[in-house]
């Protein structure tokens, strides 16, 4: 099972030989880990996976080879399957849409939801009131209404201000080749070559006139030279970017080439109190945003990629958070990150013709200072123009 293990991860493209091979036996064999699944997991990832961007890769692996034995954690919302269970779904016509009211405000349609929790005693289908399925009410899922949270399902119309579920995202593969060399010309706009640490790399035209004027081989060394600027990528990742992840991978890939001095965290619709390395741990394992705030400084260009599309409860409001409840707004981090970081760009992998159809892409781009650029090669190339304006 473990050499099959091995040949799948080779002929997914991560490079692993016999030396991880014979590690992972090792280590199983001095009972490192308990004999539960998840930790095999860990182990095997850790010993296989040298870099961030092949976790999800490795993962495909890992779930297709051991037939998905690793089970998911998280949280499990104390609401009945039965009052979810979608029995028909209410489809509507647009003006009967039109005549549907929101409760009102993100305060009133949170404070409604708790009353209902105290209150709904079974299942409800159909209605514009209770926690159900197929109706106009606020609660639920499979039917309609212009506010609301959505328990349980999918996502339909993408009206929801809050989510009641834990989300299984995908990271990005910063390895997957491009289709198109033209995202990685747009970025070298983004330049500031420098000769930095060790002398590794034959300095040629030195080595020449050293031996000349020496009469004996003069050999002269010289650090490699690098891209010295220094970037900064927050990645919009999950729900509603979900269409732009080819794009996004290709985008992250040709930054990883052209960018050694390159740090990359995710987020999900906005920025909060905290980002996250891997989507698969995002809720155990967050990098507080003041550490980076802290720890990077302000000679760091900041790009944002994401589509901007969400409630616009999401940024002016604490606890507007799909997710958790956030303490303080997003509108209060991006306008820490702006200022921290004068460099600061948003990359919107949407048609700019469709942003002012977007209260929320309107209110980030704001927050931006107006610099939000599409995801197109005229947009990177754009935004690499700004970056390099901003010292």
């Amino acid at each position: 099972m473990l050499l099959n293990f091995l040949d799948a991860l080779r002929a997914a493209g991560i490079p692993v030989g016999i030396k991880e091979h014979l590690l992972l036996i090792e280590a199983l064999e001095s009972d490192v880990i308990t004999r539960r699944p998840e930790e095999f997991y860990y182990l095997a990832r850790a010993t296989y996976v040298k870099d961030e961007g092949l976790i999800d890769r490795f993962d495909q692996v890992f779930a297709r080879v051991f037939k998905g034995v690793l089970g998911q954690e998280g949280l499990e919302a104390e609401i009945p399957d039965e009052w979810l269970r979608l029995v028909a779904e209410k489809y509507l016509t647009p003006e009967e849409r039109a005549r549907i009211k929101s409760l009102g405000d993100w305060d009133e349609i949170i404070e409604t939801l708790k009353k209902r929790l105290e209150e709904q005693q079974g299942r409800h289908e159909g209605g514009s009131k209770w926690i159900g399925t197929g109706g106009t009410s606020p609660f639920g899922h499979g039917g309609y209404n212009p506010e609301g949270v959505r328990i349980g399902g999918e996502s339909r119309h993408q009206r929801a201000i809050k989510v009641w579920e834990k989300r299984e995202f995908q990271n990005l593969d910063n390895a997957r080749a491009l289709g198109t060399r033209n995202i990685k010309v747009a970025l070298r706009r983004l330049r500031r070559f420098a000769r930095q640490g060790a002398a590794d790399e034959l300095d040629l035209d030195e080595t020449i006139q050293g031996t000349a004027r020496q009469g004996w081989l003069d050999i002269r060394m010289r650090p490699e030279r690098h891209n010295a600027v220094k970037l900064l990528l927050f990645l919009d990742v999950g729900g509603s970017m979900d269409p732009f992840i080819q794009l996004c991978e290709e985008l992250f890939s040709a930054a990883t080439a052209e960018f050694k001095n390159l740090e990359f965290f995710y987020f999900h619709n906005c920025l909060y109190e905290g980002v996250w390395k891997d989507n698969r741990r995002r809720f155990s394992e967050r990098i507080p945003t003041w550490d980076i705030l802290h720890k990077y400084g302000h000679d760091y260009k900041v790009i944002f990629v994401g589509d901007a599309a969400m409630s616009p409860y999401e940024i002016s409001h604490p606890g507007g958070s799909v997710e958790h409840m956030n303490e303080e707004s997003g509108a209060i981090w991006l306008q820490r990150v702006t200022s921290t970081y004068p460099a600061t760009v948003w990359l919107n992998p949407v048609a700019e013709a469709y942003w002012s159809y977007s209260q929320s892409t309107q209110v980030i781009r704001q927050l931006m200072n107006e610099r939000m650029y599409p995801l197109t090669i005229e947009g990177i190339d754009a935004a690499m123009r700004e970056l390099t304006r901003k010292r």
